[in-house]
């Protein structure tokens, strides 16, 4: 590591250095932004709601539909059942 001297003695050339500086500030920017990415409150919704969305769009719709047929039947059985019953 250089110390105090050494880094005096050597030239600065200015340009070198502003770009070093904006490097710098733009680095920091996208962290900035990074950061208030994740701590967001509607960020955090969106994600969620666009994770429910995905799984939601892998479900076959024949498993959907075999399952809600499989509940009418079910309800219907229970319903005639209990009739009879009485």
């Amino acid at each position: 590591m250089a110390d105090a001297a050494d880094a005096e003695s050597m030239p600065v050339n200015q340009d070198e250095l502003v770009a070093d500086i904006d490097r710098t500030r733009a680095e920091l920017a996208q962290t900035i932004d990074a950061i208030t990415d994740r701590v967001s409150p509607k960020k955090n919704v969106q994600r969620a709601m666009d994770q429910v969305r995905e799984r939601v769009s892998q479900i076959d719709p024949i498993v959907v539909a075999a399952a809600a047929g499989a509940v009418v039947i079910g309800l219907t059985v229970l319903i005639l059942w209990r009739r009879r019953a009485r």
